[in-house]
């Protein structure tokens, strides 16, 4: 029998329902590792078991998601699943570093292919929340200044990104391979100096890609 490689995951919210729902939609791709019910302890748990992803709940006590992601970003992916569609939440969790930002009303379906992506670095979003971001990129392109050291296809590639499609839906978008995509992806890194995949989508919010 051919063993599967599951992938580690940490489960951060206050509701031990909503853990053991969430544990249950993701099925048998991924075995978690620890669980949460505050921000302190999510970032213990983290630091301990340094899993490759964490779903994390956006308002829980000692400083909510938003602490969790702003101190284990670097170390690992994190993809917030939440209540909260404000735009303000949004924002701050993007530009702190999170990897995706869902909402429970996600199917559990949807939640589990998200999951996959984001535990692989890419970013991921509730549709309606991309359209959020876009409108973020349509206002800062307004006011957008400087040289853009992006060519018109990284700027296509770019914006896809953020709008959190994987690479094989962008390459089918863009009529290029999915390795090219992944190629555009790490020359932009490179041209922003940048180390991240989510670090791409806090570039679009600060520099207006629409």
């Amino acid at each position: 029998m051919e063993n599967i490689v599951r992938i580690p995951v940490v489960l951060a919210d206050d509701h031990p329902i909503w853990r053991t729902g969430v544990a249950a939609d993701l099925g048998d791709k991924f075995r978690v590792v620890g669980e949460a019910a505050n921000a302190t302890e999510a970032i213990r748990v983290i630091q301990a078991e340094k899993p490759q992803l964490v779903i994390c709940d956006l308002h829980m006590p000692e400083g909510g998601g938003l602490a969790v992601v702003k101190a284990c970003s670097e170390l690992t992916h994190v993809m917030m699943l939440t209540v909260s569609e404000q735009e303000r939440d949004l924002l701050d969790c993007v530009a702190a570093g999170a990897v995706g930002y869902l909402l429970k009303s996600t199917p559990p379906a949807e939640l589990q292919s998200a999951a996959l992506r984001a535990a692989e670095g890419q970013p991921v979003f509730s549709p309606a929340l991309a359209s959020l971001l876009l409108g973020e990129f349509r206002r800062l392109s307004k006011s957008a200044t400087g040289a853009n050291p992006l060519s018109d296809r990284e700027r296509e590639v770019l914006q896809l990104v953020a709008k959190g499609y994987a690479y094989k839906e962008i390459g089918e978008r863009l009529f290029i391979s999915a390795k090219t995509v992944e190629n555009h992806v790490r020359n932009i890194l490179n041209k922003l100096h940048l180390t991240r995949r989510q670090e791409l989508v806090r570039y679009a919010l600060e520099h207006g890609i629409e």
